[in-house]
């Protein structure tokens, strides 16, 4: 492997490992944003809302629906992409800071294993329907939904794909 690359593997964490890591981040008095999601296909949307998110605070923890996870919500047919790829996609980001897998179909264990400072989600989400928004406004945080960028979603890029005849 790269070097590049091993900096890129290196942002991807177990629950183990990114607890001790957010501890490290706690006591350098970072603040640590908190965001999931099945990022299928990476477009201009999940950029946007990814780096408004970073912009929150110092360090970005992205939690990744697994495969299977995805698979219940989204239907056997997806996820497009496969876990590995969908991780080290996210972990490329300059903007993300760690990205950990989590096999459950919300993220609630992993917000309880991270405790951020700040919960974040795309637009389609109140902040009081937000998975997990009790552990942090409990702990003193902030629960946002940030805006979505009109056009861009997997659903419609699979669908565009899928209609192409290709």
């Amino acid at each position: 492997m790269s070097l590049e690359f091993d900096k890129i593997h290196s942002k991807i964490h177990s629950f183990e490992s990114i607890e001790n890591l957010v501890e490290q981040w706690r006591t350098d008095h970072k603040t640590i944003v908190f965001t999931n999601g099945c990022f299928d296909l990476l477009h201009f949307g999940h950029l946007h809302y990814l780096a408004a998110a970073r912009d929150l605070g110092d360090k970005l923890v992205v939690g990744l629906n697994s495969a299977d996870s995805v698979k219940r919500l989204k239907g056997a047919h997806r996820p497009l992409n496969d876990e590995l790829t969908r991780q080290h996609l996210l972990a490329a980001l300059q903007f993300v800071d760690a990205v950990v897998v989590f096999q459950e179909d919300t993220p609630f264990e992993l917000i309880q294993c991270v405790r951020p400072d700040i919960l974040v989600k795309g637009g389609d989400y109140q902040p009081n329907q937000i998975v997990g928004a009790d552990i942090v406004l409990r702990g003193g945080g902030k629960v946002l939904s940030l805006p979505f960028v009109e056009g861009y979603s997997t659903t419609n890029l699979e669908s565009k794909i899928r209609n192409s005849g290709v």
